[in-house]
């Protein structure tokens, strides 16, 4: 399935409920257009053999089982004051303007891309009040390293916090021939923290 068919069925539901209510219809829209911002962080090639399918069944999984109730989809804005730390975290820039997320509460839950050697990694993160809750590997794409996959090895990022420099509160420990993919999970687990404050703040904010 390409990303046009993946599209074309969210749509299809959003029509199906279209006298459901505007809550709702808003509901599939968002967690529409949310896949879609992450499949279109992936570069070209990536989304067509990949399987955008495959991606969009494990982002929803992962979602389903980060919330003990529907949680609100929401985009958030990488806006030019935001770059910079961004830039600090990632070691490079977004290749997006917006991030998508769900949140419930003091809960959220990200899917960023982010690449290891070779190929982009898509990975989860669920932030729990400040805490990382869990990560997941939803997509691995590199030939080696699978090993960042294993819940050993996740488990290292549950309870991790941001410490100074938003770095980490601990160390992760490194994975023989998996060193650049160790290092884009990390990367991202910081990010999530991060992005997790920013936008506790914006709701927050009167």
């Amino acid at each position: 399935m390409g990303l046009t068919s993946a599209w074309a069925i969210s749509s299809d539901r959003v029509l199906r409920c279209r006298y459901a209510g505007v809550g709702s219809c808003w509901r599939p829209i968002l967690a529409a257009f949310s896949v879609l911002l992450i499949c279109l962080q992936l570069p070209g090639p990536v989304q067509a053999t990949e399987g955008v399918a495959d991606v969009t069944e494990n982002t929803a999984r992962f979602v389903r089982e980060a919330f003990t109730a529907p949680a609100q989809a929401d985009n958030l804005w990488v806006t030019e004051a935001l770059r910079p730390t961004v830039r600090q975290i990632l070691d490079h820039d977004l290749r997006v303007a917006r991030l998508p997320y769900w949140r419930q509460g003091k809960r959220t839950a990200w899917v960023i891309n982010e690449v290891g050697k070779e190929m982009p990694i898509t990975i989860g993160v669920v932030v729990d009040d400040g805490r990382i809750e869990r990560v997941r590997v939803l997509a691995y794409r590199e030939s080696r390293g699978w090993e960042v996959q294993s819940a050993n090895f996740l488990r290292q990022f549950a309870g991790a916090r941001l410490g100074e420099q938003q770095r980490l509160d601990r160390s992760i420990d490194g994975i023989a021939g998996a060193t650049l993919s160790v290092r884009a999970m990390t990367r991202v687990s910081r990010l999530a923290l991060w992005l997790h404050q920013e936008v506790m703040k914006k709701a927050a904010a009167p």
